[in-house]
């Protein structure tokens, strides 16, 4: 069997696209990985209540770990210089600004970039939270997902059969086989992992992918 990313990979590559002076709030997830990888200078968000906050704590330091310093999933990080706390208004107007850029799961994402990343099915996930408000409010909106389901379905499909989290709101997919961008003519596949081919990912990916004349292998 071909070697995919595991979870880590897709947030490793995923969190090259942050760059210095973006605002970004973390899905849960893989997109919450992505801040174990970003680079120094990214400005971190969290819908419970604050911004600018210093790094995630590591799980090999429970010592670190302060109750009142934790985002919106839960993970504990460090106070840092000039970050600001506020209530959930203030936060979700942030959101609803047109400044950040969010990075999200998905359940699945459809060819116009409709994404679908809640379900009351139970184990699939719970209710949808501040996701709706993250996918419409957000200048940029970057999925990180595995490419199937356990059962060998894909995740990239023709038209989601989930609940729609928000209508043509993604930019970019990051699953454990490849990176693609949304546009208007279609999704384009811009790199592959190493190993694979261009239509040995087409063949687990549902509508039909534009490779770019420049596809070249995942860089981590």
């Amino acid at each position: 069997m071909k070697q995919r990313l595991d979870r880590e990979g897709i947030a490793k590559r995923a969190a090259k696209e942050l760059k210095e002076g973006d605002y970004v709030n973390l899905g849960f997830g893989i997109p919450n990985l992505c801040a174990d990888y970003a680079d120094e200078g990214v400005i971190f968000h969290t819908e419970n209540g604050a911004i600018g906050y210093g790094p995630l704590v590591s799980p090999d330091e429970p010592e670190k770990a302060d109750f009142h310093y934790h985002d919106a999933i839960g993970r504990f990080w460090v106070p840092a210089p000039g970050m600001a706390c506020f209530d959930v208004l203030a936060s979700f107007a942030m959101i609803r600004s047109g400044r950040m850029t969010v990075i999200l799961g998905a359940l699945e994402v459809s060819e116009k970039g409709d994404i679908a990343n809640w379900s009351t099915g139970g184990a699939l996930g719970g209710t949808i939270g501040g996701a709706m408000d993250l996918a419409f409010g957000s200048k940029r909106v970057i999925v990180t997902m595995e490419h199937n389901t356990r059962e060998g379905k894909p995740r990239i499909v023709k038209e989601c059969t989930y609940p729609l989290t928000a209508k043509e709101r993604v930019d970019l997919i990051f699953t454990d086989l490849a990176v693609i961008k949304v546009t208007p003519q279609g999704l384009l596949l811009m790199e592959v992992v190493p190993g694979w081919t261009a239509e040995e990912v087409q063949a687990l990916t549902e509508p039909e992918l534009i490779v770019a004349p420049d596809l070249k292998e995942i860089e981590l």
